[in-house]
């Protein structure tokens, strides 16, 4: 890694006091060169102390504010603190710390890299509903992006320093914001998208919220998030950056 790059994982925790040390342990000990940021997101429990005690900088926000939320705070930080490069990575455990590099590797070619979990690799399924909305925003965002996506709602994703400033600005807090609507927006803006593929883990820790019901309100909800981000007006601040 060039010695001028700074990275920075940013983590998302909302009550994930089981599972949250195991996964801060884990990220150290595989990656001891990246620095680690938890964004307690109004967590309940122990959340914040644990992931200190882990050895995590650690963001404390005063109340719940969903995933956008609290990666919105942490690209903030990101680009207060002058990383160049940040790389989300779920609480629960699901992202192998041994595919960050290869998620990293994509900010080579783009600005942004995701990691995607139907990309030929693993064998992570979604059915039903889920799986219907997940491969509908697949094709459209593949087509406004002009490259093949087909997991734009992963939370596994790589930002280099344009996109950390985008981000910082704008990274909406609504429902599937922290995914299609952010996404679309840096597109939209002039940043470029490349997907790698990599292999999710089960989660190891807390419930899983999937249900049927839950599926069919994914799939109608996701529909309306993409409609919105398509009718957002850009703002002078999202602007294609220079």
């Amino acid at each position: 890694m060039d010695p001028a790059e700074r990275t920075l994982i940013i983590m998302p925790a909302w009550n994930e006091a089981d599972v949250i040390a195991a996964t801060v342990s884990e990220l150290r000990s595989v990656r001891p060169d990246l620095e680690i940021l938890v964004v307690d997101d109004g967590s309940t429990d122990e959340t914040a102390s644990i992931a200190a005690r882990a050895g995590a900088r650690v963001l404390r926000l005063p109340y719940n504010l969903g995933v956008g939320g609290a990666m919105r705070a942490g690209y903030k930080y990101a680009l207060r603190e002058g990383f160049t490069r940040a790389i989300q990575v779920d609480a629960d455990g699901q992202h192998d710390p041994r595919e960050i590099e290869e998620v990293l590797a994509g900010l080579e070619h783009a600005d942004i890299s995701i990691g995607a979990r139907f990309a030929e690799k693993g064998d992570y399924q979604a059915r039903g509903p889920r799986r219907w909305a997940m491969s509908a925003l697949a094709r459209s965002m593949s087509r406004i992006a002009r490259t093949r996506l087909t997991d734009v709602t992963s939370g596994f994703r790589a930002a280099n320093s344009r996109a950390i400033e985008q981000y910082a600005h704008y990274y909406p807090a609504e429902y599937l914001g922290d995914t299609v609507d952010s996404l679309m927006m840096a597109v939209r803006s002039g940043l470029h998208v490349v997907q790698v593929p990599v292999e999710m883990r089960p989660r190891q820790g807390g419930t899983p919220s999937n249900n049927p019901v839950k599926s069919a309100m994914y799939l109608v909800r996701s529909m309306f998030a993409l409609l919105i981000a398509l009718t957002r007006k850009r703002t002078a601040r999202e602007g294609p950056l220079q």
